[in-house]
């Protein structure tokens, strides 16, 4: 009878144990593998999209995230429209060009398409060496201009800021490449200027200045003027002084806004845990880039041109923003 009552205490503690361990593996087999699409390496997404990834992994209940490079916002827009990511940073005009149908996804819209939070300023800078003689958007005119990669939300920007100038394919030799292909253009000199749109510091400008001497074009008021009546997304914004080697004044501009977007489909509980880690430690981001210091909670719904996910609503609410 002892012989079978060790028998049984010995399954028992067998199973007890089982039964730990799978408790143990429980948060494991729920856990929730998100992707971030951001950008090229080249450009202010992709350290901005890394560090929120670690902010996510190390902060929010329940969830695994992983940055990937990509095409930036069009592409990002696009697949999140196909369920393919998660996550994804774009500008907030190219997110509402996205939700309406409009411009490059009027054959397509992305009805799905959610805002968490817009983050920072994306700036339009139109980068030339000092050398080539351009002074400001006008002179632009008859020269080699680099406009962003094929189809993206830089060149969306891009033509509508040198619409405004009275400068098309008529008149200017108009190229489309990557924020990388723009800064090797301008080091070997087969392009006379090119756009940027990304947070300042931008990697591909500073890797320019680090071996030419760079120059920001000026975009005057009366541009500015001519892009807010037709389109509400683009704000002024000054470059300021000595962010690039070389740039010894500060630089009028104009800027869209980055942010975050999800998709509509995805739990409550898990858009809340990311918005979440995302703000209660900015500090892992600040500590990514610069242009982070521009996140905060307070500007997190300015420009929101999307409707807002549930889960991120409900952090605001907590917050009383909303």
């Amino acid at each position: 009878m002892r012989k079978y009552l060790v028998v049984f205490l010995a399954i028992g503690i067998a199973l007890l144990l089982a039964g730990c361990a799978q408790q143990e593996k429980a948060p494991d087999e729920k856990e929730v593998q998100l992707t971030i699409l951001t950008g090229g390496a080249a450009g202010t997404y992709y350290p901005i999209g890394g560090a929120m990834a670690t902010a996510i992994n190390d902060y929010a209940k329940g969830v695994k995230a992983t940055a990937v490079t990509s095409g930036a916002s069009v592409t990002n827009a696009r697949k999140i429209g196909e369920k393919e990511a998660e996550l994804a940073l774009l500008q907030n005009d190219v997110a509402y060009y996205a939700y309406e149908g409009l411009e490059m996804f009027k054959d397509n819209p992305v009805k799905n398409i959610r805002g968490i939070a817009t983050l920072y300023p994306e700036v339009i800078q139109i980068v030339t060496l000092k050398e080539s003689g351009i002074k400001s958007v006008y002179d632009l005119k008859g020269k080699r201009v680099a406009v962003g990669a094929p189809g993206s939300g830089t060149a969306v920007d891009a033509l509508q800021i040198l619409k405004a100038a009275g400068i098309d394919e008529s008149n200017a030799n108009i190229e489309y490449r990557n924020f990388k292909e723009v800064a090797d253009g301008l080091k070997d000199k087969t392009i006379d200027a090119g756009f940027i749109v990304a947070g300042v510091p931008t990697a591909a400008v500073s890797d320019v200045a680090s071996v030419r001497d760079v120059m920001i074009v000026e975009v005057p008021d009366e541009i500015y003027q001519k892009l807010s009546q037709d389109y509400k997304f683009y704000v002024q914004y000054t470059i300021p002084a000595g962010t690039y080697k070389g740039q010894d004044e500060d630089v009028k501009t104009v800027a869209v806004l980055a942010m975050l977007a999800t998709r509509e489909d995805m739990p409550e509980d898990i858009i809340y845990e990311v918005t979440k880690a995302i703000f209660e430690h900015r500090d892992v981001l600040v500590a990514a880039h610069k242009r982070a210091e521009d996140i905060t909670l307070e500007t997190a719904l300015d420009g929101m041109s999307i409707p807002l996910h549930p889960g991120a609503e409900k952090y605001y609410k907590e917050k009383g923003l909303i």
